[in-house]
Order: C-alpha cells, then sequence, then structure tokens
C-alpha cells in the first residue's frame, strides 16, 4: 500500500500514543518504523561568522520523509553552488517523536465481510512526525559571509518540500562555534526576499 499524502498527517493534534523503552509492555503502539532522517549534523565543525535559520510560521506536523527530503536538497545545493575551498555546517533542529498511524481499509469486492469498519480503529503504526510550533527552527545552515546567498537559496528549495509556509532570518555570529552570542541581520524577512 502507499503512503498517503502529507495533508492526512499535518494538523497539530495532541500526541495520544506512548512508546515505553523501559517497559515495553505498557507501550500502546507496538512495532514502530524508523524514520527516514539518520543525520542531523552535517558538514564541517569550525568557526563561521553567520548563521542561517528556516523558521516555520505555523503549527504543523512534518513527516520523517519530509525532514530527510529537505535535508538533502539543502547539502546538494551548497554542495554544488558553495565557493571553492569554503566548508558549511548543517544542523536538523527537530526530530520526529510523534508516532503515525493508519487504519488500513480493505478494498475490493466482498472486503465488508471481513472488514470491520471503524471499529478498534486504532490503526497501526506507519512513520513518524515531528511537531513543529509557530516561530520554531527547523533547519540551522553556518557559512561564512562570501556563502549567504547560497545558503538562503538551499533553505529556500528545502521549505518547498516542507508542509508549512516558512521564513529565512540571517544571523551573524560573533564568536566560536557552539555559542549562542548573536546578532540579527535581517530578521523576518519573507522568503521571495531572497
Amino acid at each position: 500500500m502507499g503512503l498517503r499524502p502529507g495533508r492526512c498527517y499535518r494538523k497539530h493534534q495532541r500526541p495520544n500514543t506512548r512508546q515505553s523503552t523501559r517497559v515495553p509492555k505498557k507501550g500502546y503502539v507496538k512495532g514502530v518504523p524508523k524514520p527516514k532522517i539518520t543525520e542531523f549534523e552535517l558538514g564541517t565543525k569550525a568557526d563561521y561568522d553567520t548563521s542561517l535559520f528556516l523558521i516555520a510560521q505555523r503549527p504543523v506536523q512534518i513527516r520523517h520523509n519530509a525532514l530527510e527530503a529537505a535535508r538533502v536538497v539543502t547539502v546538494q545545493t551548497i554542495e554544488k553552488s558553495i565557493a571553492r575551498g569554503s566548508t558549511f555546517f548543517l544542523k536538523i533542529r527537530v526530530y520526529p517523536h510523534q508516532v503515525l498511524r493508519e487504519n488500513a481499509m480493505a478494498t475490493g469486492a466482498g472486503a465488508d465481510r471481513f472488514q470491520s469498519g471503524m471499529r478498534q480503529s486504532f490503526g497501526k503504526p506507519i512513520g513518524t512526525a515531528a511537531r513543529v510550533f509557530k516561530g520554531q527552527k527547523i533547519i540551522e545552515v553556518r557559512v561564512n559571509k562570501g556563502n549567504i546567498i547560497v545558503a538562503k537559496t538551499a533553505l529556500k528549495k528545502a521549505a518547498y518540500k516542507l508542509p508549512t509556509p516558512c521564513k529565512i532570518i540571517v544571523e551573524s555570529v560573533a564568536t566560536t562555534f557552539g555559542s549562542v552570542t548573536s546578532k540579527k541581520i535581517n530578521a523576518g524577512k519573507p522568503l521571495n526576499a531572497v
């Protein structure tokens, strides 16, 4: 059976599944599939002078395959267009914890005889999603000043893969890697101003 469209799962809902790690017997959901996205940090951890963030403008659930697609297109665009000898660092800042379920319905002739309809319709796990709130940072890219336009283009392409409108914020990082001291350059410019 194929994958349902993303619109079936993008609504921000309260988590009502439980996956117990210490006492697996108590978990409501059995056999949660592994997320497609496995790498959350890519590139070189070094000192960069600029950070760019992709920020969600609506509360939404982002499926694991959409996160992976956004990561792949960002890395490909940056690696293809970045200046020779330059490096970058990319970090996916959300993790798909929310378990998505589907109550599979039988189709075809005579399906109604062995199908129970909406009785016991809890569903089987089919994937995972990250719960993202309005204004939350989804992807972070760190580059030097000469590659800001390349990183902006990459984040714009990544935004097309996600089920929410996004904005890109550029911050000037004054100190070394891992610090939080920064100064916003163009906070909140809409995406089409790249």
